[in-house]
This record gives C-alpha cells, structure tokens and sequence, in this order.
C-alpha cells in the first residue's frame, strides 16, 4: 500500500527554503566578537536564534516573534579565550545567552587542588567547534528536518582529552530546540567529567509576575544571599522586579532536586502570562540528575537561569569530597538530550503548566 505524501502550506509555492527558514553561516566582523563563527537558525515558526560555533555551539540570540527569549550580557559575543581558564576570567567572555556550556571537568568556583588549578566553570565555553555537517530543510522531497553538527575538543597533552560531539536541531514549522551532546574520552587515562547548562532567560520573558516552573524540592545553596530569597516565606518560584541589593555581585542561587515524569522526564520552564508565552525545556533525570536555579535580579543586569547539569555548580573538589564526581575512561561516552520548545496555545500552556506539578 502506497504511503500518503505529507502535505505542507508550502508545496507548489516555494522553491528556495530560505524563504521560509532554514541556517544561515556567518562571521561577526565588529566588536569583541569580530572573527567569530556563528549560524542564525530561522525555524519559521517565530522562534529563531543565533548558535555560536567559535564558541562551543553555544545559543546565544533566542527570539519569539518580537519577544527576546534570552539574556545578554553587556559584553555580548566575544571571541573565544581558551585561555580564559583562571580565577574568574571567564566572566570576561560570558556572553548570556539561552545556552552556555559550562565544563566538561569542572562546574563551579575557582578552585585548587592536588588535581590542578581550575578556572570558574570551565574551558568549554571558550573552544571553538569543528563543524562536521549543516543540513537544511528540504522542500523539494518535502522533508522539514534541519540541523548542524560540530565537534569540540577539550584537549592537552598527557590529558585530559575528551571530546563533544554536538547536533543541534529543529523542524521547519515548529518552535523547538533540540540538543544532543555525546561526551567522550578519547585520552587513555580516567577523566573526570562535569557538565552543566547554563540557560540564561531575560526580559520580556522574564519580568515581574513571570513564573518559574519546575517540580520538585529546592534547597538554598546556603550563603547569606541565597538564604534571603530560597526560604520558606518568600516566594522564589516567582520573578521579582529589580533589586537594589542585587547590584554589583547581588544575586541568589537554589539547588532544586527536580521529580521526573513516569517516562523519567523532567519538565522546567518559564511562564509569562502578560505575554501568553512559555518556555519549557524537558530531559531525562538519569542525564541530568542536578539542577540550579540563579537569580540576579541587579538593575540593569536582570537574569534568571535554570541549570540541569551532571552535579550542581559545587566544583569539582567539593563533588569528589561528596563521591558524587563522574568520571570517563578510556573509550567512554555519556550522552545529554535538551528540548527546549516555546509554547503559546492556551492548551499546550495548560499541558506545560501540568507536567511541572504547577
């Protein structure tokens, strides 16, 4: 029996895919970040966004319609350091943005150990990628799939050595985002292995009233700051208005232990209803067991992240400490999986609202 052909609203009308979406190369050539690789992705569903290859594929940009979906540092997109490894150097070169890499040994403070020195949150962020593959939409055969792929090396001699194989993709037509990441030690000695996704949200998305959704418990980080907003009297499940003593290095940072579904999915997100939009991102808890929520909520500095990561930002000693610390041999491999999808029926909404316990 012959299959039916998928019908779209474009056969007969359109014959280039740019017209309606697709991925755009580019390279920025003003600014701290000119000489830097980046690919702009249309889905041409209203959610369009900036990947940055010189940057780890990174996200960046993130848009809905004329809504901005994520939050941009002052700086914005700079030119990779991998050098940028000390201390707190690389809050130099953080751009924001809805998806920032942060490891692959290290999530947290600067810290040192008898395992070596290791600058805020990791090298990654600062590698620039190899890309292997730009696949775009194809309306002649009728297949709506686009993707790029490109692989990050995290590399020094006599180790560690491992490597990011990563495929970001999406589907023209509809407003999801979806990230696979393999991680693998390709070095012949046991490394330790960290990673966390460092998603930054901002205005208009995030405004007063917007509600920070997820299911779970959550439990201050414990510094004097963070205990000011993560209590039990105040409700840190809902984005506040500017906050004069979040200036400068103000800010709060919850650690939530988040439940999955039956499916061992777990659900998170934003919800702005002024706007009549959402953002949900949804992985499975085995990947992703951690998950930190940071507000800063400084005046003209005005962010909210949620954060799956392998371990919350503890660093890599305090995760030993706690044998909670992975690590790859030789050969080996973990795989990540992000969905991040907008919503803006009332139904889908609803469906969001429910599967985060809300």
């Amino acid at each position: 029996m012959a299959m039916k052909k998928r019908q779209f609203g474009w056969q007969d009308k359109v014959i280039n895919h740019a017209q309606i979406g697709g991925i755009e190369t580019s390279v920025l050539d003003e600014g701290p970040g000119r000489g830097t690789r980046i690919a702009w992705i249309n889905t041409g569903s209203g959610l369009r966004y900036k990947v940055v290859i010189d940057r780890g594929l990174d996200i960046v940009d993130a848009f809905y319609n004329q809504h901005s979906l994520a939050w941009f540092s002052h700086a914005g997109v700079t030119a990779p350091r991998p050098d940028a490894n000390k201390g707190l150097e690389w809050l130099w070169t953080f751009a924001g943005g809805l998806v920032t890499t942060c490891g692959l040994t290290h999530v947290g403070g600067p810290e040192t150990d008898a395992s070596g020195d290791r600058g805020l949150h990791g090298r990654f962020s600062n590698l620039p990628a190899c890309v292997e593959s730009i696949v775009q939409p194809n309306l002649a055969t009728g297949n709506p799939q686009m993707s790029i792929t490109a692989l990050v090396k995290e590399s020094r001699v006599f180790g560690p050595n491992l490597e990011l194989r990563r495929t970001i993709a999406g589907t023209l037509g509809e407003p999801t985002i979806r990230i696979h990441d393999v991680v693998t030690n390709v070095g012949n000695s046991r490394t330790p292995h960290m990673l966390l996704y460092h998603c930054n949200y901002g205005w208009p998305l995030v405004d007063r009233g917007t509600k920070i959704v997820w299911k779970g418990r959550c439990a201050s980080r414990g510094l004097d700051m963070d205990n000011a907003i993560f209590n039990d009297t105040h409700d840190f499940r809902t984005c506040q208005g500017p906050l004069e003593r979040h200036r400068g290095t103000g800010e709060a940072c919850g650690f939530i232990d988040a439940t999955p579904d039956n499916d061992g999915m777990c659900t998170i997100g934003l919800y702005n209803e002024k706007l009549g939009l959402a953002v949900a991102t949804r992985y499975k808890k085995r990947q992703l067991p951690s998950l930190a929520n940071w507000q800063h909520w400084g005046p003209g500095e005005y962010v909210m992240g949620l954060e799956p990561g392998t371990n919350p930002p503890i660093g890599q000693a305090k995760a030993r400490a706690q044998k909670k610390l992975l690590h790859l041999d030789p050969g080996q491999s973990r795989t990540y999986d992000l969905e991040i999808s907008v919503l803006t029926g009332e139904r889908d909404i609803r469906q969001f609202l429910r599967a985060a316990g809300q």
